[in-house]
C-alpha cells in the first residue's frame, strides 16, 4: 500500500485480509486507495476509500465524524433523561435543572448554565435582523 498510486483498488476475497488492509491503510496514512470486499460472485461487499481531510469537499450534508458527534450527544442526552436532568432553551442560552422541577414555575435558582461553546444557538437568534 505504501506504493500505491491514488486511485488504485485493492481487492480481498478474506474478511480478516479486508479488515487488516483497512488498518494498514490508516496506519500508513496512504490517500486516494480504495479497499474492497469481493463475495464469491465478484460483487463488492464493503470498501473503504482513505482521503486527506483537506482533499473533502465541503457539503450541506454532514459528514461521517459529524454523525458520530451527534450520536455521542444524543447518547449524553438520553442520559440527562435517565438521570433526571432536563435541558432549557432560552434563546441562546442552556440551562439544567432536575427534572422534577417544572419549567412552567420558573427556573430554580439552583439551575446550572451550560457553556455551550458557542456551538447552541436559540431559533430566535436564526430571524434576519437579529
Amino acid at each position: 500500500m505504501r506504493n500505491a498510486t491514488t486511485g488504485e483498488i485493492f481487492c480481498c476475497r478474506n474478511l480478516e485480509l479486508f479488515e487488516t488492509a483497512k488498518v494498514a491503510l490508516v496506519a500508513e496514512k496512504v490517500a486516494g486507495i480504495t479497499v474492497q470486499l469481493i463475495d464469491e460472485g465478484d460483487y463488492v461487499v464493503r470498501q473503504v476509500s482513505s482521503k486527506r481531510r483537506a482533499d473533502q469537499k465541503k457539503s450541506d450534508q454532514l459528514n461521517d465524524r459529524q454523525l458520530a458527534v451527534i450520536r455521542a450527544l444524543e447518547k449524553v442526552l438520553q442520559h440527562c433523561r435517565k438521570e433526571g436532568v432536563q435541558l432549557i432553551g432560552f434563546s441562546d442560552e442552556l440551562v439544567a435543572q432536575p427534572a422534577h422541577l417544572d419549567p412552567a414555575e420558573g427556573i430554580s435558582p439552583y439551575a446550572l448554565d451550560l457553556d455551550i461553546h458557542d456551538v447552541y444557538r436559540g431559533a430566535d437568534s436564526l430571524k434576519k435582523g437579529v
